[in-house]
């Protein structure tokens, strides 16, 4: 597992989402949408929507919920399953830690939907 710095905690308010590029295994930058729900908890999860390449952190958030701007697919920020159509795919969450002030991603590890 390698945590990467995506953005300090004050960044973000709660139901806030915020576009960063981190660094995958193969060197390319991976776009993450890093989320903090309505209870101040952090995500991270893949900012393209299963639907359509539409970036979800220009989405909305409501709750657990990231609205996708375009066609209105909404996704739980925990498990990264639709819950609104028209996405039927989930999209990858990858695993956060908060480390002091800094929020770190691991996007070496997917989450399996619960």
């Amino acid at each position: 597992m390698t945590m990467q710095y995506a953005c300090a905690v004050g960044d973000l308010a709660p139901e806030e989402a915020r576009l960063v590029e981190l660094t995958g295994p193969d060197g390319a930058p991976v776009p993450v949408a890093v989320i903090r729900d309505a209870d101040g908890e952090f995500h991270a999860l893949s900012d393209l929507c299963s639907h359509g390449a539409v970036s979800l952190s220009d989405g909305e958030v409501e709750g657990c919920l990231v609205e996708c701007w375009l066609h209105g697919s909404q996704f739980d920020v925990r498990t990264g399953k639709p819950v609104q159509l028209p996405a039927v795919k989930p999209v990858p969450v990858y695993p956060v830690t908060v480390d002091g002030e800094d929020v770190l991603v691991d996007i070496d590890t997917t989450l399996a939907p619960a």
